[in-house]
């Protein structure tokens, strides 16, 4: 009878994983959708997000982080390209996100004009100031003002000459005070509710380059998203002694504007945050994962490799030291033990039309929510 029960316990177990697994790839499926045009700025992709996974939360029972609202909010300014996107270059036309992309605080211009070849990689057209670069992978970003140039940076494969004309028609709008906000959500804890484990990720990704061109952001970062969610419904449906927060931070990708807003307007005190754990690019880790701020936490970046050595999930975890480099940074600055992971390996797509859902493996993401599972145990033993 033992043995049984010992055998039903671990079907059960092994069950929910699936099960998170296949919820996992529904919200990547999801939240990388055109519908969401890459969660940015244009199309109200970003809000749609933030509708999507506040509904999410509300659906899983967890309670909002103060009052009776989820969503944290907050704006900032933005550069957007909402309209035409239309270059060509010696007579051919090129394709939006693939065969080019724009510098994100370019302004927008109709003109035709030579170039001028300034270094082996660039070429100016002077006179309505339009600088053209010639690249090896096309990295998208976001800005937060306007230049007064045109930046256009061509992927090198698409031309079979160099640049020597240049027509433009593109259009861009200032958006002074976008408004947006983090969704926060938490578990309240059996026995001790004023301590707090943290989980967070970024919903934010690139959004939309012209009215026909959306950046997907699988990996980054609706994988991480994924992941919260996964979280968020676990510890919905299994409280732990300590509460167990989520915040899933908007502006990101801007300069992680989110983040920053929530340490300067916390909703929680932040000297109850025992630790908080950061996620992003959560899609592969055939290679492993890298922590941030392992080096200033070693306490912290020792058990979580103790319980990954017993529970032989990953295969290998590597230590990074300070980084301003996602949403964890903050709160470091503010004296809160933040520890940010992300994995390794696998696909290459970044900050691209490429990082889509349908190549992304999330070759680990099992794993790793088991290692995140039972790390957080441990944690609300000490």
């Amino acid at each position: 009878m033992k043995i049984r029960l010992t055998l039903l316990l671990c079907f059960t177990a092994n069950l929910l994983f699936a099960q998170d697994s296949v919820f996992a790839r529904r919200m990547v499926d999801t939240l990388t959708s055109r519908y969401f045009w890459g969660r940015g700025y244009t199309n109200d992709g970003m809000s749609k997000a933030a509708r999507f996974i506040t509904g999410q939360f509300k659906s899983f029972g967890l309670q909002p982080m103060a009052g009776n609202n989820y969503v944290q909010a907050f704006d900032f300014a933005v550069n957007t390209f909402p309209g035409k996107m239309q270059v060509s270059i010696n007579g051919k036309t090129l394709v939006p996100g693939r065969d080019f992309i724009i510098g994100p605080e370019s302004r927008g211009i109709k003109a035709t004009g030579n170039l001028v070849q300034q270094d082996s990689i660039t070429y100016v057209n002077a006179e309505n100031r339009i600088i053209v670069v010639l690249k090896d992978k096309l990295t998208w970003s976001v800005a937060q003002q306007v230049a007064d140039y045109t930046l256009i940076e061509v992927d090198k494969k698409a031309l079979s000459q160099l640049p020597a004309s240049i027509i433009l028609d593109i259009e861009n709008k200032l958006n002074p005070n976008f408004k947006t906000g983090n969704i926060c959500a938490l578990v309240k804890g059996t026995v001790k509710p004023d301590s707090v484990i943290v989980f967070t990720g970024h919903y934010d990704h690139l959004g939309g380059m012209g009215s026909d061109t959306y950046f997907p952001g699988a990996n980054d970062n609706a994988s991480g998203m994924a992941m919260v969610l996964s979280l968020a419904k676990y510890y919905a449906a299994h409280p732990q002694p300590y509460t167990v927060a989520f915040i899933c931070f908007a502006g990101e990708e801007a300069g992680i504007l989110g983040s920053k807003y929530f340490t300067e307007h916390p909703l929680i005190p932040l000297s109850h945050i025992k630790l908080l754990i950061n996620m992003d690019i959560m899609g592969t880790g055939n290679e492993g994962i890298t922590v941030v701020n392992a080096t200033v936490y070693p306490k912290y970046f020792d058990l979580l490799k103790q319980v990954n050595a017993k529970g032989n999930h990953l295969v290998k975890i590597n230590p990074r030291g300070k980084a301003a480099n996602s949403d964890h940074y903050w709160f470091t600055e503010k004296g809160v033990p933040a520890i940010f992971m992300y994995t390794m390996g696998g696909i290459k797509a970044y900050h691209d039309v490429f990082d889509i859902s349908k190549t992304l493996p999330l070759t680990e993401f099992n794993d790793l929510f088991k290692l995140l599972v039972q790390f957080n145990t441990e944690l609300q033993k000490n």
